[in-house]
């Protein structure tokens, strides 16, 4: 199937209702209940922020592209994440927020992305953030050119890759003297967690929805 096809399952996919808590990627207790807050805690404010989930061609297939946070950053230090930040008083919502985060992290032209939709906002307990993931096409290959203040290193994934169910893994890990069942996707030696895996887990259980076209 033509990535041009794909896109169009993605966006029907994008429409419908978001994915039961089950088919998604938490953090949980080591009797499986979760273990992460999708909304802030009553009393605190935060930061309302955007990250871009984009979809590039290479020959038949998507890929999407990834950072490493570099040890330069506030938070998040060596994790895989998505292009993304602070929502301005100067960007347009969410979309522009992601777009200008993603000019800025890995040299994309915003004006070249085609806004697809959007996955769920949730939110991030380490930074503080209240995160709308927005998801684009971008119509043509690009040299990522990362800035070294907050990317380590830029990577592509084939999104067949991110539909192969074997690519999620979990362990047990112990934070804070808490034990936890960490799911993560195992994508090029890295292990893709939290935050991250949360919305490419909702990004999969949609896609997965729309059928076969879309399946490895």
């Amino acid at each position: 199937m033509s990535w041009r096809r794909q896109i169009e399952l993605i966006e029907a996919a994008l429409t419908g209702p978001p994915p039961p808590l089950s088919e998604l990627l938490v953090l949980r207790r080591l009797d499986g209940t979760p273990l992460r807050p999708f909304q802030p805690p009553p009393g605190v404010t935060p930061r309302a922020s955007a990250g871009l989930l984009l979809l590039i061609p290479h020959a038949d297939t998507l890929h999407i592209p990834l950072t490493v946070r570099s040890s330069r950053v506030t938070t998040h230090r060596g994790e895989v994440s998505l292009p993304g930040g602070g929502i301005d008083p100067t960007d347009d919502g969410a979309v522009g927020a992601a777009l200008r985060e993603a000019q800025e992290e890995i040299g994309i032209h915003p004006v070249q992305v085609v806004v697809l939709g959007r996955l769920s906002t949730f939110y991030i307990p380490p930074s503080n953030n209240y995160l709308t993931p927005i998801v684009g096409f971008y119509p043509t290959e690009f040299e990522p050119q990362p800035d070294p203040e907050e990317v380590e290193h830029v990577f592509t994934v084939p999104l067949a890759t991110l539909l192969d169910p074997a690519t999620v893994r979990e362990e047990i890990w112990e934070r804070n003297g808490t034990p936890m069942r960490v799911p993560f996707f195992a994508l090029n030696g890295y292990k893709v967690w939290g935050a991250t895996a949360l919305l490419l887990s909702e990004f999969v259980a949609r896609l997965r929805r729309v059928g076969q076209g879309l399946s490895v």
